[in-house]
């Protein structure tokens, strides 16, 4: 370890040397020593080794998933900074530096990959003890994004939920996507689609199901709200809030009459507006809008999307420049913002989050950014699932089974059912299932059969998992683990397509298409498989893997 000049560092790492830093490090890999962390949109990129050639920024993005400035490696040293950082991993050598936060290493956190994350965890990322919401562990969730797309209805939603029930399936989370409102910013039900939005909710509640709504940060604006929001001269004029302004972040570019106006931020959806969390404008008009539709609706929480860092650090749609925020200064950084965003989210327990930075040891439900429907997409899941446990977030939800892209679901697209199925197996033994594409569309009679018995499996180690959840709010250890860290020191590392769920069940799922067996790698120990056969580790051994069977191994007690 040594520090290093910050101009050299910055250079080094490909950046212009245009403000000063607060810290700034340098690495040494020690022989053989490999490392995880930084965010899991790293997943297949892990464990970072002396061969490694990566650099990421924290403070510009968050790569769409959840980060931490923390790496922790198998031969028991750790990093840790409190603030975003800036990383390049090159000839060995781990270089970070930071805006405004030092920059700690532990050189002796412990002996090896879990003793350091647990060291990081217990000193810099405690665990609040809060339990999440344990639905998300005991059933499947449901998602109406594939079936319904830019066109949620109640018609079809209920639909859909009853179809969920009429095969069998438990009820669980609820999730309804994008379109149910009338344009962001405008959270209404949109009654062209919604006659008995209420009356709707009743219903699914009567089901059995928790219903969450799709969220976002967004103004649309050209809305209603809009103009309130951005140009009311008076409190009536922005109801009833104590001062002008301040809602959304403001354009650095003068705007019309060449007075400042807020910026338009590109995001999949088009251009729109984006609430500033620094002003209390901005978070009690979003708490107004959520709180009523809890109390007006009975909603039990939201799928809170959007929020990237990125939008914020104005690095898409404004050429660079940083939108301005209400505190105008260093608290209003793109990574502050979008955690503002995200522990305004907080106090709506039990709902769902896609991205954010510094989340470690809190009780949020996370999921991976959307996957295409692809056997490359499907092998991600594993790695990316297992790298969230390196940043503190062990409650995650892989994407939708067979991925999130609607369109391959369409008649005539290039829908595999084979992949369907395989991906359904990785979310059945992961901490979270989720459906969204309706198996009783999208595959035959035989697909449909096997797609159920997978389910069914899920539900007899759902108990095991809620009380897996329950001990990872108390401990910070991850639900889901790879081999490294439930087994140290024997040449696990790379092992990225098995996974382990706690310390007893290990599960080997099948990723190759067209594949009818698989090797396992068994680590030390008496294991009984989930065809009753009995094994002894350490041992690699193949077995047979029809689309029909997920490969599963129980350690048993000697």
């Amino acid at each position: 370890m040594h520090k290093i000049s910050l101009t050299c560092l910055v250079m080094a790492m490909g950046m212009t040397p245009s403000f000063s830093f607060a810290d700034a490090l340098s690495v040494k890999m020690q022989p053989g020593e490999k490392w995880w962390g930084l965010c899991n949109a790293f997943g297949r990129e892990m464990p970072f080794t002396e061969k490694t050639d990566f650099k990421c920024d924290l403070r510009k993005d968050n790569y769409g998933h959840q980060s931490l400035s923390f790496l922790c490696s198998n031969k028991g040293r750790a990093i840790w900074c409190a603030e975003p950082v800036g990383v390049k991993i090159a000839d060995g050598e781990i270089a970070l530096e930071s805006d405004k936060g030092e920059i700690i290493l532990k050189e002796d956190a412990g002996r090896n990959l879990g003793e350091a994350y647990r060291y990081g965890s217990t000193t810099w990322f405690p665990p609040t003890g809060e339990e999440p919401e344990l639905l998300y562990f005991s059933a499947p969730q449901y998602n109406t994004w594939i079936e319904l797309t830019y066109h949620q209805n109640e018609k079809d939603i209920l639909a859909y939920a009853k179809s969920m029930l009429d095969h069998g399936l438990p009820p669980g989370i609820f999730m309804i996507d994008d379109t149910w409102q009338h344009g962001y910013g405008e959270w209404y039900f949109d009654m062209r689609r919604f006659s008995d939005p209420k009356g709707m909710m009743d219903k699914l509640h009567g089901m059995g199901f928790k219903v969450l709504l799709w969220m976002c940060p967004f103004v649309s604006m050209d809305t209603p709200a809009y103009r309130r929001i951005a140009f009311g001269k008076n409190p009536d004029d922005v109801n009833g809030y104590p001062a002008k302004g301040g809602f959304l972040v403001e354009s650095r570019k003068p705007g019309y009459g060449n007075v400042p106006s807020p910026a338009a931020i590109r995001w999949w959806n088009g251009a729109s507006a984006l609430l500033d969390f620094t002003h209390p404008n901005a978070v009690a008009w979003f708490d107004e809008q959520l709180e009523r539709l809890m109390k007006d609706y009975g909603v039990d929480g939201f799928k809170f999307d959007a929020g990237n860092v990125g939008y914020y650090a104005g690095c898409v749609g404004l050429e660079g420049d940083a939108p301005k925020t209400f505190t105008h200064d260093d608290s209003a950084s793109p990574t502050a913002q979008s955690a503002l965003y995200g522990n305004f989210a907080l106090k709506y327990k039990g709902s769902e989050y896609r991205n954010g930075f510094g989340f470690a040891g809190k009780p949020v439900i996370m999921r991976l950014h959307d996957k295409d429907h692809s056997w490359e997409a499907l092998r991600r899941l594993i790695p990316d699932m297992l790298a969230a446990g390196f940043v503190g977030c062990p409650f995650i939800c892989p994407d939708m089974i067979g991925g999130g892209d609607w369109i391959a679901f369409l008649p005539g697209s290039p829908f595999d059912p084979e992949l369907f199925i395989r991906s359904a197996q990785v979310h059945a033994l992961c901490p979270m299932m989720q459906i969204s594409a309706s198996p009783w569309r999208v595959l035959d009679a035989e697909h449909q059969r096997i797609f159920s018995e997978v389910v069914a499996l899920r539900q007899r180690f759902a108990p095991r998992f809620v009380e897996l959840a329950k001990e990872s709010a108390k401990s910070g250890e991850p639900m889901m683990r790879n081999l490294e860290y439930c087994f140290p020191g024997l040449g696990y590392a790379n092992i990225k397509d098995e996974f382990m769920m706690g310390d007893k069940l290990l599960v080997a799922p099948v990723m190759e298409k067209g594949a009818m067996s698989r090797k396992v790698v068994l680590p030390p120990g008496k294991w009984r498989s989930d065809d009753g056969q009995i094994y002894i580790g350490p041992a690699t051994i193949e077995v047979a893997a029809p689309l029909t069977r997920l490969p599963y191994f129980e350690r048993v007690e000697e």
